[in-house]
């Protein structure tokens, strides 16, 4: 059966629903050619994870976490150059440590516990709600939208 929907898909007999996107449509530039988005991750129990990147006269990465069903969500900058008067690189940290998060029982992860894990080696922690939703909710959970703004419509 399975095997039967990815060939349909495969060979464009199965029609996605209007709008529908995939986790690889997540990885996209969002700002001319210096900004945007990659590395989208699903961890499961509505949980995913990207990197928001820029690169124009300065560099920096941001790790975010994402509950898709309650729009709650920790950003954290894992990198920079040149934009402040500071510089790091601690992406490889940052991901050992959300890798280790994210292992734990979904009843047992709290974005309190990841921020004081992350605490130092992001900088900037930020744990806030969302109104929007991001492209691998909408990909990966659409059935938890909620009322958050759809991601094509908020786009």
């Amino acid at each position: 059966m399975v095997r039967d929907l990815i060939g349909a898909v495969a060979m464009g007999t199965l029609a996605l629903p209007a709008g529908a996107v995939t986790l690889s449509d997540c990885d996209r530039t969002t700002h001319v050619s210096h900004g945007g988005e990659a590395g989208h991750r699903d961890f499961g129990a509505g949980r995913v994870a990207f990197a928001e990147w820029w690169s124009q006269e300065g560099i920096f990465t941001d790790l975010v976490v994402m509950d898709c069903a309650t729009g709650r969500y920790l950003e954290t900058r894992v990198r920079e150059e040149r934009i402040r008067d500071r510089s790091f690189d601690r992406i490889d940290d940052a991901v050992d440590v959300l890798d280790r998060a994210m292992r734990t029982d979904p009843a047992l992860f709290s974005f309190d516990r990841l921020a004081r894990d992350l605490d130092r080696i992001g900088r900037d922690i930020v744990v806030t709600d969302a109104d929007d939703e991001t492209c691998a909710c909408a990909a990966l959970y659409p059935e938890m939208r909620g009322d958050k703004t759809p991601y094509a419509e908020a786009g």
